[in-house]
């Protein structure tokens, strides 16, 4: 895997452990900068909540309704979700991964009412949080809802060129088809055609729910990658105002 100085390209061992396995801190932490290794050890605990990937399902109307992700989620101990189903979609699973990188990352330490609020995944009676709500519902936002959340809202994170990017960083992918994914980074690739692809771990119907997935670079009109760089304001932050006119990247290399 070349991590110096340009794209990461990931070996065939990397790229073909299984959709849905759980050695992504083994598989992809040799480099990974910052706390991204943290990053990639909450892959593994979300994939180990759905070994078999749990299903897929998006259904605001749906009675009961969706659920971002699969299984209760706490931050620091404290309830962000109580889910109604046990399956998932993309930007669900790649919110949770944010929540436990930083479980792993604080492991004893608190957080205050106050801002334990403004992260969780639901209304207090249960309900949806809408888009564009507190961080959570900019995560959840159409667009580049990482980059909304993390660098905007929370602070703990920048943004990070296309060709730097690293395993454990997050992005927003706007596919040509139309709509959008939220995921993880894992790595770029070339095949025998020398076609660039990319690999991330997030939910999707195509893998049922929690999965690695690699797709072409040539399916994708452009994306936005962000990483987490300062998880210690999780405790001093101040909700940041979101502008949504974010410049994007494209794959031209």
């Amino acid at each position: 895997m070349a991590w110096a100085d340009g794209p990461t390209y990931l070996s065939e061992e990397q790229v073909r452990p299984g959709q849905h396995h759980q050695q992504h801190l083994e598989l992809y932490a040799n480099g990974a900068p910052g706390y991204n290794a943290y990053v990639l050890q909450a892959i593994d605990k979300v994939q180990a909540s759905a070994p078999d990937g749990g299903g897929y399902f998006t259904g605001v109307k749906a009675v009961p309704a969706e659920s971002p992700i699969g299984y209760p989620l706490q931050l620091l101990g404290q309830p962000l979700l109580s889910p109604a189903r046990t399956t998932s979609y993309c930007s669900g699973s790649s919110y949770t991964v944010l929540i436990e990188a930083l479980n792993a990352i604080f492991p004893g330490r608190q957080l205050d009412a106050q801002r334990l609020e403004l992260l969780r995944m639901q209304e207090p009676d249960g309900g949806r949080r809408e888009d564009r709500v507190k961080a959570w519902g900019w995560w959840n936002a159409d667009g580049y809802g990482s980059q909304f959340c993390l660098v905007q809202y929370l602070g703990l994170g920048q943004e990070v060129d296309a060709r730097d990017a690293r395993p454990g960083d997050f992005v927003n992918i706007s596919w040509k088809s139309g709509l959008g994914h939220s995921v993880v980074f894992l790595g770029y690739s070339r095949g025998a055609d020398d076609q660039l692809r990319v690999s991330f771990f997030s939910s999707q119907a195509s893998t049922k729910g929690l999965a690695d997935h690699t797709v072409a670079a040539d399916t994708i009109a452009d994306l936005k990658f962000v990483r987490l760089t300062h998880p210690e304001r999780l405790f001093t932050f101040e909700p940041g105002a979101v502008d949504d006119r974010v410049t994007h990247d494209r794959l031209d290399f």
